[in-house]
């Protein structure tokens, strides 16, 4: 596993290869028929598994952002149940393999359906069962992926949804700038930042050496990320962990924080970042253990008793990739000193091929 976690800017860069640089999207990389629906799309619906529906959740707030109201659910619910469709809705399923049983069984019922717009797989797997049963595809180009909790699949996913996002802000008028898009330009040489500090991080697993339990916390797109960096420790250290939208503490999960928990947060820098700090005032003075993976420019002045893992200066489009790579070498470091096994976690697989 931490092989492939330090895989991830080259997996980057081979997944965008082509398709952008220098803030320029290369419109040529993808079918004209595909370019067509995303010049007509003004719904998505997102279908995803485990890791790749938080991809999915990340990026609802950016496809949002660019005015594409986005929904994004679980293929095992979406299977059963009446599904809405409003006209010019385009069906996008993330799976790593392209076997996963659900997401399968969703485009199909997507199919069937007849009302979306279109379809669009991502996958990370040329020639799989979605690969074949989706109108268009594009392939996340991660490589291999053998570990079951998956890693540079997850970033990879987000980096072609993001150029998605960006194609139907072009084509429908509401490009982005060069210079925002250059982030991408950036960002493998970013991720080999972060993945340099491996070493804090594996001092602040330490922890949650001898824990049953944590929170995570986030506002925005940092609260899909906390689920996935819970879903990591779940995965490989088998460790109970919740994770929530920090505004959500007094509702609830406050009442699980006292001296012996663990709480681990994320903050970006921008309009929610004084939010959080005053939700984990409210954790600090109850005792919780604060773990914080923060952007250089947040005031974290506050918590001289909490353990900071400074991420530098992410850029807003760029900043969940970044993000999650940190949560990826926590959940490792502390599953290392479970001593349990990183690679084959117990009970689980890496494709999901029966429900």
């Amino acid at each position: 596993m931490q092989k492939e976690i330090f895989e991830q800017p080259t997996a980057i860069a081979d997944t965008l290869e082509g398709r952008l640089a220098h803030g320029e999207l290369h419109l040529t990389s993808l079918r004209p028929e595909l370019l067509d629906s995303l010049a007509r799309t003004r719904q998505i619906h997102v279908i995803a598994c485990g890791t790749s529906y938080h991809a999915g959740l990340v990026m609802k707030y950016h496809f949002e952002e660019n005015g594409i109201p986005t929904s994004v659910e679980y293929a095992s619910e979406y299977l059963y149940r009446p599904i809405a469709v409003p006209a010019d809705t385009l069906l996008i399923t993330l799976s790593q393999s392209g076997e996963t049983a659900d997401t399968l069984a969703a485009l199909e019922k997507g199919k069937q359906d007849g009302r979306y717009l279109d379809n669009l797989a991502i996958c990370n797997v040329p020639e799989s069962a979605l690969t074949r049963a989706a109108a268009h595809t594009i392939l996340t180009r991660a490589g291999r992926e053998i570990g079951v909790a998956s890693t540079k699949a997850f970033v990879t996913q987000l980096a072609v949804l993001h150029l998605v996002n960006a194609i139907i802000a072009e084509l429908q008028g509401r490009a982005y700038s060069r210079e925002r898009l250059a982030a991408f330009d950036r960002l493998p040489r970013e991720l080999h930042d972060i993945l340099a500090l491996e070493p804090a991080i594996a001092q602040a697993a330490k922890t949650l050496e001898h824990r049953h339990g944590c929170l995570y916390l986030g506002r925005g797109e940092n609260y899909p990320l906390a689920a996935e960096g819970a879903l990591k420790l779940k995965e490989l250290a088998y460790i109970h962990a919740e994770a929530h939208p920090a505004g959500e503490l007094k509702h609830g999960p406050l009442a699980l924080v006292d001296e012996h928990m663990p709480v681990i947060a994320l903050i970006k820098h921008d309009a929610l970042a004084e939010k959080v700090i005053s939700n984990l005032e409210v954790v600090q003075a109850r005792g919780g253990r604060l773990i914080l993976f923060a952007d250089d420019r947040v005031a974290l002045e506050g918590f001289p008793g909490a353990q900071i893992i400074r991420l530098g200066q992410l850029d807003d489009l760029t900043a969940a990739i970044a993000s999650i790579i940190p949560l990826q070498l926590f959940a490792y470091h502390v599953a290392l000193l479970k001593g349990t096994d990183v690679d084959q976690p117990r009970n689980l697989a890496k494709s999901v091929t029966v429900e």
